[in-house]
């Protein structure tokens, strides 16, 4: 799609009925096959036909959606996946994700329009012995079985010639771990990320990717041979999976191209301090059983302020038009990754440290017993909307605040 654009769907749901018709508890997982859409990327409306996660749509039945895409909207790589409470990580663990473009970012590049495109959407795969999710125990603990994918199959093959420049729109759809990306003997040169154009080209030999984040990468093949796209060592808390992602297979006649030198300057501006309208801070938490690792989910509750989440309550009320700076605060062992709906915002500090730059996200990694500063606008849209833990599990267990923009606040 492009900015501008009025996009119309209509969602089916042709799940069978739910097992579980009776709904026990709010903050466990439950309804598995009740679904809806959620625009991870898109600044839309939160509300009625658009980006509304708050809809519920049951087996058998059928929604219509309708997305107006400003005419200034940021141009790149955005994704769309289900957000209902209650099945949201298990839909998308079973591969219910796919990859929106807004088109156009960089078509004034003449090195990176001329570069051959490609989508990856990394997942991990997790079933039982039957191939299916029917308990969630199936996916609960880190050491259950997994594989990564990408685009669904595992290992897949990309090609590429010698000196060959290819743009990889990378799409993080992984349940829970972030996982740290290399490409034997290559660099990864960034020039978006989640969806937003940098201002300069970062070349990487390996990058941390968090579930929910993308990434565009521009890849300059080498000398011919093969070498393996994987996940390498990451600490999150606990070790984040490894292993081979892809095979980048560089063979044939030398394609002679270059990296551009520059990038065309961000489209979002800083947010200086004279905008600040107000601000406020967070903290992301858990109960945890005294053992851990043979406990069972349903033991576990992850927390927002204290409390899990309800979506009858508001938790953070913003008034339309406020620019705002938010502190989050992760006071668990463990990573967390920060989400919100609808409005980006640029990060500017990790652990009170000031970044070189800063940077615009929508999604991000909180540190463990750490915290992240960032600004945001609330300039253009009212209505509820959420903030969440982007590890679904973790949201799914209660990590999740509801947000209404409002003139009246």
């Amino acid at each position: 799609m492009r900015s501008g654009d009025l996009v119309r769907l209509r969602l089916i749901n042709d799940l069978p009925p739910n097992r579980d018709p009776v709904l026990l508890a709010g903050n466990l997982p439950h309804h598995f096959n009740t679904t809806n859409l959620h625009f991870h990327g898109l600044h839309v409306s939160p509300s009625g036909m658009a980006d509304n996660i708050f809809r519920k749509i049951e087996p058998g039945q059928r929604a219509e959606i309708e997305i107006a895409i400003p005419a200034d909207h940021t141009r790149g790589t955005a994704w769309y996946h289900p957000h209902h409470h209650g099945s949201a990580d298990i839909q998308l663990t079973s591969g219910l994700a796919g990859a929106l473009i807004v088109e156009g970012d960089f078509e004034d590049v003449p090195e990176i329009a001329a570069a051959r495109e490609r989508l990856l959407i990394v997942s991990e795969v997790l079933f039982d012995h039957l191939g299916t999710i029917e308990r969630y125990e199936t996916v609960w603990p880190e050491a259950v079985p997994r594989f990564l994918a990408v685009n669904g199959p595992r290992e897949p093959i990309i090609r590429m010639r010698p000196d060959e420049v290819q743009r990889w729109r990378l799409v993080q759809a992984a349940h829970e771990s972030n996982l740290r990306l290399a490409l034997e003997g290559h660099a990864l040169h960034a020039i978006a990320y989640d969806g937003i154009p940098a201002g300069e080209i970062e070349a990487h030999e390996s990058l941390l990717c968090a579930p929910g984040q993308r990434v565009d990468l521009l890849v300059q093949a080498g000398k011919p041979g093969t070498y393996p796209l994987r996940a390498i060592a990451n600490d999150q808390g606990y070790p984040s999976p490894t292993g081979p992602l892809a095979r980048v297979v560089v063979g044939g006649w030398a394609l002679p191209m270059a990296l551009p030198s520059a990038l065309p300057p961000p489209p979002l501006t800083t947010i200086r301090d004279t905008e600040l309208t107000g601000s406020r801070s967070l903290t992301f938490s858990a109960v945890e059983p005294e053992y851990p690792p043979a406990a069972d989910y349903q033991e576990f509750a992850f927390l927002v302020d204290g409390l899990q989440f309800d979506h009858e309550r508001v938790d953070q009320r913003v008034r339309l038009g406020a620019v705002e700076e938010w502190t989050v605060v992760n006071g668990h062992q463990a990573d967390q990754v920060f989400h919100i709906h609808t409005n980006p915002f640029q990060l500017t500090q990790i652990n009170g440290q000031a970044l070189p730059a800063p940077i615009w996200h929508d999604t991000v990694v909180v540190p463990r017993e750490g915290r992240v500063t960032f600004r945001t606008r609330f300039l253009d849209f009212a209505g509820k909307t959420v903030l969440h833990c982007h590890m679904l599990n973790h949201e799914e267990l209660g990590m999740m605040q509801v947000i209404e923009i409002s003139d009246s606040v």
